[in-house]
């Protein structure tokens, strides 16, 4: 197994972990939530923002796991009506598109808001935390998003990825 193959696994599974945790933690919080207000009736107002942050980090970190193992969403109809040489060449103006967007909307964007709310000392409502930090897993995904496409671009290339 190559150098590239180990390090890709690696980071896939660091990244499987800390979705699982995420997970976890959003189910707790949820089923927290809904003992106090129904069971105690009493409601936490923490809870409801803790959720909505969880659900933030696992939506956005899941779409880069998912582009990593490239198991998103994607329709092939016309893909299908390609030629090898032409699906090769698709694959690649695909991956460069991804490697792009990642780029440009997810890291320069996100940079751009994280550092726009800590420069301006925006706290969450109710748990006070900087949103500067709830929004860096924007450029941090995109990072990742980035280090994929590199990787699945040299796999193209050496023909090791054909679908």
């Amino acid at each position: 197994m190559k150098t590239g193959d180990i390090l890709f696994n690696k980071v896939c599974r660091i990244i499987e972990h800390i979705l699982v945790f995420i997970f976890g933690l959003l189910v707790i919080d949820v089923l927290g939530q809904v003992f106090s207000r129904y069971i105690l009736n009493k409601s936490f107002a923490f809870t409801e923002e803790l959720a909505r942050f969880s659900l933030i980090w696992l939506s956005i970190l899941g779409a880069a796991y998912l582009s990593g193992k490239r198991e998103h969403l994607s329709m092939d109809f016309l893909y299908q009506k390609f030629s090898t040489k032409t699906r090769k060449k698709a694959l690649i103006f695909i991956e460069i598109c991804i490697l792009l967007f990642a780029l440009v909307v997810m890291v320069i964007g996100g940079f751009n808001l994280v550092y726009t709310t800590l420069h301006l000392g925006q706290l969450s409502g109710t748990l006070r935390i900087p949103l500067g930090y709830i929004y860096a897993i924007l450029p941090l995904s995109g990072l990742l998003i980035m280090c994929f496409s590199v990787y699945h671009l040299g796999k193209i290339n050496a023909n090791e990825i054909t679908e």
